[in-house]
């Protein structure tokens, strides 16, 4: 019998992968290009089904620290994110397609990896070949699969809806009624971001047009439920007519330099590759039929000419309930032999499921060598989010990485001195745990 099997090359599935191959020879089991989920495009490993953006990096928030703990541990996804960098402000977004080709390419020419394209429908295909099995499958999961694991584990999965806003050509960008600038203030010159300008009457007309767009049916007469961090943003506007001013639209610290004044709104467009070719709607993810998003997009004044590179779109995520189904050690009550890893489990974002694939890899590789690693306290972004698939909820919902998943701060400080204060304690655990693991692990260089 071979050693590991990993079903899946998304984020986590290839992070895993690449890890575990510096301790044994390891296969990954990839569907695409034979099966293609709703909402993948390519048959790129890691490929990012929806923003390009990798959010904050830093250590004044989660998921910076959490990128910070990533490249100690070697990340592949974070050395390909540097990499494939793209101008984002203080938002680490990068080149869509050099990024999967990045990753796609190093595990090709990893000796210690075979992969396998083929679809997986159950464990049991496996079972007799590999005694260990990692599911890396992510939301997409197949349905297949998905069918015959809820079996196994007896329960239905968990879901919501994730809906992915429009990319658009940045030729077709009407510049009279646009400016580059930063997220929230603009710079004197140059800027990240393409601002366009909407007043009060634009809005207005712009804001009506979302409430009455048609939207994509659910599935099934399912209860629509969205993730609260990736809400549609027609949704966003049936909470109030005010709610996308404090939000993806609000305009504060911009300036039209046409006018000296801010706008009363502004859709920022952010880019999405190397070449300046194309840009997202940034907060614009949408479940709005295509015909109405060309329509009511086009109420823009800046994007009245827009050319859809790729439309808005929804598809359904499922996880499972990881308190409930997973050991400490991420394996499955129904089958020990089998380890889940991603968005799977419950953590939400790119970064926060490779980090999960991340420290798996190092634990079964350890492991083989007889000095499995534990996972990083809760107090570091990586050991909180942990902390969170394993903690009893009776609605368990899928979460980024936040300070709020750590433990509590003693002490009555302002809202800033929390957020250094858990930063700092956060570092110290994090290099504390590393002195521990560092005799046991095998991480590559990284060529950032």
């Amino acid at each position: 019998m071979k050693h590991i099997c990993i079903i899946g090359a998304g984020l986590s599935g290839v992070e895993c992968a690449y890890t575990l191959s510096q301790y044994t020879d390891v296969t990954l089991i990839e569907m695409r290009p034979h099966v293609q989920s709703p909402a993948h495009k390519t048959s790129l490993f890691a490929e990012l089904v929806c923003s390009n953006s990798l959010r904050a990096f830093g250590r004044d928030s989660a998921i910076g620290l959490l990128k910070i703990e990533m490249s100690a541990l070697g990340s592949l996804v974070m050395e390909s994110a540097y990499k494939n960098q793209i101008p984002a402000g203080k938002a680490l977004a990068v080149d869509r397609t050099g990024f999967s080709e990045y990753i796609t390419d190093a595990i090709s020419k990893e000796s210690r990896i075979e992969v396998i394209h083929r679809e997986i429908c159950s464990l049991s295909e496996l079972e007799e070949e590999y005694d260990t099995l990692v599911l890396a499958t992510g939301p997409l999961t197949s349905q297949r699969l998905s069918s015959t694991l809820g079996q196994c584990i007896g329960q239905e999965y968990l879901y919501f809806y994730d809906a992915i806003a429009p990319i658009i050509s940045i030729d077709s960008v009407d510049m009279e009624h646009a400016f580059w600038g930063s997220r929230y203030q603009q710079e004197t010159e140059g800027g990240d971001y393409l601002n366009c300008p909407l007043t009060k009457e634009e809005y207005e007309v712009f804001y009506r047009a979302l409430l009455e767009g048609e939207k994509v049916p659910t599935h099934n007469a399912e209860k629509n439920i969205h993730f609260e961090g990736c809400m549609p943003i027609e949704s966003l506007a049936e909470r109030g007519e005010k709610t996308l001013l404090f939000g993806c639209l609000k305009p504060v610290g911009i300036y039209d330099p046409k006018t000296g004044k801010r706008p009363y709104a502004v859709v920022q467009l952010r880019l999405e590759d190397h070449n300046k070719s194309a840009c997202n709607l940034v907060g614009c993810q949408t479940r709005l039929l295509q015909k109405e998003q060309k329509r009511i997009f086009s109420l823009i004044p800046a994007l009245r000419n827009a050319e859809f590179i790729r439309y808005g779109s929804v598809h359904r995520n499922t996880y499972i309930d990881s308190p409930r189904m997973l050991s400490e050690e991420c394996t499955l009550h129904a089958k020990e032999h089998c380890y889940c890893i991603g968005q799977i489990t419950g953590v939400e974002g790119y970064v926060e499921s490779a980090s999960t694939g991340l420290w798996l890899g190092h634990y079964l590789g350890t492991k083989l060598l007889g000095s499995p690693i534990a996972k990083p306290p809760a107090t570091t972004a990586l050991g909180a989010l942990f902390s969170h698939i394993a903690r009893e909820n009776k609605n368990f919902q899928p979460s980024n990485a936040t300070f709020g998943l750590m433990p509590d701060i003693e002490g009555e400080y302002k809202k800033s001195e929390r957020r250094a204060l858990y930063a700092s304690r956060a570092e110290r655990d994090f290099q504390l745990y590393m002195d521990t693991i560092q005799p046991h692990i095998r991480v590559r260089k990284q060529s950032r």
